[in-house]
């Protein structure tokens, strides 16, 4: 049997992404991590060039999420604003600031995990 994302993550994972993107959130990426972990189904990767921009990305996905009924398990680093971490369970948001996202480089710890497509978004 293989691995197969619910539908509802991926539903989920792909709003996020445009609620990252409608702040600016630079060089996005979502990586379908259900195959290698069972930590959630994707991990979406994003970033921003300050603590304020950082803040305004997460503020907007939280807000947004929450208002479609998806609430946040639980939120790290959100006060210093330097790697902030949503766990919406099936779908783990990081966003970083620049300096953060080369340094913890999370694309190259899930290397093996397949990148979703989001050219089409």
């Amino acid at each position: 049997m293989t691995w197969e994302p619910d539908s509802g993550s991926r539903e989920l994972a792909f709003y996020a992404v445009e609620l990252a993107a409608e702040k600016k959130a630079q060089d996005i990426r979502l990586l379908e991590v259900g195959k290698m972990s069972i930590i959630a189904d994707y991990f979406l990767i994003g970033s921003g060039a300050s603590t304020v921009q950082v803040h305004a990305i997460c503020d907007n996905l939280i807000e947004t999420l929450k208002q479609e009924g998806y609430h946040a398990l639980r939120i790290e680093g959100y006060r210093e604003g330097w790697w902030v971490v949503l766990d919406y369970g099936s779908l783990v948001i990081h966003i970083f600031q620049l300096e953060a996202r080369e340094f913890y480089d999370l694309e190259r710890l899930w290397y093996e995990s397949p990148k979703v497509d989001l050219s089409n978004t």
